[in-house]
């Protein structure tokens, strides 16, 4: 019976150490589609990663012995049925040993974890920043991200682009980070820790991303109803990748004769009060800038892909997409829903 309980308890130790690791085994590969601390691809997440080993190496220790104690302790003073009354073991009250041992090794192990901690954290902050650093201001809206590269003059919304850096050319891109309503947090795990965007106060953080790829992560702070649905998804071109990217979202949006009626409607409602596309009357700065709105893989913050079926639904009824999104429905008829989701699809 004592046997059959013990491999009880490896099997289960074994199947806890498994989906332990299970997440490493899975997101080993770099760039990945489910945001993971377990595959570091820029140097602050890389340092965050090792402290967390070190963390679970530590805490692991203290679980294996707490726990073979207890093993220990359940197996060698269990009820064996033999004994002749019911009188308890030999107590000992007071040792002055063991009392400082409880005490002074869990100091040490808490002053040891936040040394560690702290450098770690001080090493990212203090770096210094090259002169040649990409800048990008991120601000958190309810609920979608905004992202403007300042030098470059490029405004775009919830799909980041920033370029690959390399030991032998290192091209770090420094995020500024605000907030135009309620606290968010930026949290791409494979490339950085979270860090909060707060009303009227400016956060900084940087990324040195040495793969290149798609890398996803989302609000990590309750923003409201829409906050599992604020999404963000970081592409990491290469140099060239990165120079047609900013090329093509320099160019002011396109204006196609044959979707004229749908560029009249957007002009003529609602539209216009709270988006921008380049080269149009339309300035608004509630909603996403539209400018290229067709270079983005998907809308609505990442909740739908950006095709042409969702982004029609996604105008005649955003909640059908985000409950609780911010973006009024438009209350237009079939046709000039059609005629407005063609003239969307020009925006490249």
């Amino acid at each position: 019976m004592n046997r059959e309980w013990l491999r009880a308890v490896w099997r289960a130790g074994k199947a806890t150490v498994f989906f332990l690791l299970l997440p490493g085994l899975a997101f080993a590969d770099g760039p990945q589609s489910v945001p993971s601390i377990f595959a570091p691809a820029s140097t602050p997440a890389s340092d965050i990663f090792s402290v967390s080993l070190f963390v679970l190496a530590i805490t692991g220790g203290i679980f294996v012995v707490v726990g073979g104690l207890l093993v220990y302790v359940i197996i060698r003073f269990r009820d064996r049925g033999d004994q002749d009354d019911d009188r308890e073991p030999a107590q000992i009250y007071g040792s002055t040993q063991i009392e400082l041992a409880w005490t002074v090794i869990p100091i040490l192990i808490v002053v040891v974890l936040f040394l560690t901690t702290a450098r770690m954290i001080f090493a990212i902050q203090d770096a210094p920043k090259p002169p040649d650093a990409l800048d990008v201001t991120v601000v958190g809206h309810q609920f979608w991200w905004e992202f403007r590269y300042p030098k470059l003059g490029i405004v775009t919304a919830n799909e980041l682009h920033v370029p690959l850096s390399s030991d032998s050319q290192p091209e770090p891109t420094y995020l500024k980070l605000l907030s135009a309503d309620v606290v968010h947090s930026f949290w791409v795990p494979q490339l950085a820790g979270k860090t909060d965007l707060i009303p009227n106060h400016e956060n900084i953080t940087w990324i040195n991303p040495k793969h290149p790829g798609l890398y996803v992560g989302q609000c990590a702070q309750f923003c409201g109803v829409e906050h599992a649905k604020m999404l963000l998804r970081v592409y990491v071109d290469t140099p060239a990748q990165f120079a047609s990217w900013v090329k093509d979202q320099q160019q002011p949006g396109v204006q196609d004769p044959d979707v004229a009626a749908g560029r009249r409607i957007f002009e003529t409602q609602a539209c216009m009060n709270c988006h921008t596309i380049r080269g149009t009357a339309a300035t608004g700065r509630f909603g996403p800038d539209l400018t290229h709105l067709m270079s983005r893989s998907t809308i609505a913050s990442g909740a739908a892909m950006n095709t042409p079926k969702n982004l029609r639904q996604w105008v005649e009824d955003p909640d059908s997409i985000k409950p609780g999104s911010l973006m009024p429905a438009m209350q237009l008829n079939d046709q000039e829903l059609d005629q407005l989701t063609a003239y969307l699809e020009t925006l490249k």
